[in-house]
């Protein structure tokens, strides 16, 4: 991978010599600097007036859409997308047209399915090329230039100027063939998954970055996940139970669940596991509650809620089922042999434990779905939401309950998880005290 260093200002070549080259824009800089001998991209967005390059400048230039100067310079033709990210042909259409040395096109990535477009169209755009996605879920085109079949891949100096950058020395730390990772959600804005994974490839020296997929859905995820050589992803919500009919193979305890939190990439064969069950183990031994043989009642019917069952009932517990989507509440705890309530007639005094699987307290406000009033320090708490004291949490604390903690079932799912894609097992420690 070549890495082009993008300067906002004439000093940042002190901090771009080790970049194989550089690109100066001249909406930016105004003018050509001493790159001192780096091969340079001068970047016009203005109509092109070769009067500006310095005498005897032999790199390249870069004309947008604007006609191919009368030059034996290398030229660069590009087209920017702001919005959005058209479908394969249009793009290459787009491209062909171009009369340059080399064809660019960056485009704004919004879903799953316009990554693999950007793919799609790689394979087929005639001649050299370089194609990015722009903003956040379009960062792993900035890596994956031997996939891409890239010319070149920018980074920055100093700040990231948009989301989705890597700096210079990212850059060239991570170069081809580096370890992918990441995460499938939507919203993704509070997830602690990336710091956490990110602090664990670099402490136990893993060359690999994982990234945040926020997507609207999960169209062509297979490919994508596939055709960019991701080794693996953790999936959130909404996306456990769709994400099943993305994969080649499905584990025994995530098929028995219901719901797959990790997707492994072997070769291009996709198999789901749930880590969630080892996270919950780890959050309740942490808290040191034993749920053998107990009494329990789970809030929510999602992909967390049937990890939880799974566990649970593994334990010999009675559970009750309480949310507000009666449906798939009653679904959920016929499935496991257990019941359900309706939330306005548990009473929570009759029971060892309280879990709550919903996202009351992280993306919502609440209410949750029982009347938590009752907790006493009779009752263990375990609320799977991290990040913040939640009402459920705070409340819990007041009364003298035990408490455990969302933050050490993320820390020991996402350790499983890294365990399962890198074969590290040392990752809790580090995850964890990520998030304290």
């Amino acid at each position: 991978m070549r890495v082009c260093a993008s300067l906002s200002h004439a000093s940042d070549m002190d901090s771009a010599m080790d970049a194989d080259m550089v690109e100066v824009r001249l909406d930016l800089l105004g003018s050509v600097p001493d790159t001192r001998g780096k091969d340079t991209l001068v970047t016009f967005r203005d109509p092109v007036d070769l009067d500006v390059l310095p005498d005897g400048f032999d790199g390249m230039i870069d004309v947008g859409e604007q006609p191919r100067p009368d030059t034996g310079l290398t030229v660069v033709g590009s087209y920017h997308d702001y919005d959005s990210t058209p479908g394969a042909d249009a793009i290459v259409s787009r491209l062909d047209t171009m009369d340059a040395d080399i064809r660019k096109g960056a485009f704004r990535v919004n879903r799953l399915a316009d990554l693999a477009s950007i793919l799609d169209a790689s394979k087929r755009v005639d001649g050299r090329h370089v194609l990015l996605g722009m903003g956040q879920l379009g960062a792993v085109t900035r890596i994956r230039a031997d996939i891409l079949g890239n010319e070149f891949s920018f980074g920055y100096i100093g700040e990231p100027t948009a989301p989705g950058q890597f700096s210079v020395g990212e850059m060239l730390g991570l170069g081809d063939g580096c370890t992918v990772l990441g995460i499938l959600g939507n919203p993704l804005g509070k997830s602690k998954s990336p710091a956490m994974h990110n602090a664990a490839l670099r402490d136990l020296g893993i060359r690999g970055v994982y990234l945040p997929f926020e997507t609207p859905d999960l169209d062509r995820a297979e490919d994508v996940i596939r055709g960019y050589g991701i080794r693996g992803v953790n999936v959130t919500i909404p996306y456990k139970q769709e994400i099943i009919q993305h994969l080649d193979r499905v584990d025994s305890v995530a098929e028995r669940i219901g719901a797959v939190n990790t997707v492994v990439n072997d070769g291009g064969v996709l198999t789901g596991y749930n880590t969630d069950v080892i996270g919950i183990a780890t959050a309740l031994d942490e808290a040191g509650i034993d749920v053998t043989d107990g009494r329990a009642v789970v809030m929510g019917s999602g992909g967390a809620a049937r990890a939880c069952l799974k566990y649970l009932t593994g334990r010999n517990c009675d559970v009750t089922v309480a949310a507000r989507n009666e449906e798939t509440g009653r679904r959920l705890a016929s499935e496991f042999g257990q019941k359900f309530r309706n939330p306005n007639s548990v009473s929570v005094r009759m029971h060892d434990l309280l879990v709550n699987c919903t996202p009351v307290g992280m993306y919502s406000d609440g209410p949750y779905p029982i009347n938590i009033e009752g907790i006493d320090r009779g009752l263990a708490v375990f609320d799977m939401v991290y990040g913040t004291e939640t009402p459920l949490v705070a409340l819990a604390k007041s009364r003298g309950c035990r408490v455990a903690y969302g933050a050490d079932m993320l820390a020991g799912q996402g350790a499983a998880s890294f365990e399962l894609w890198t074969g590290e097992s040392d990752a809790f420690g580090i995850m964890r005290r990520e998030l304290a």
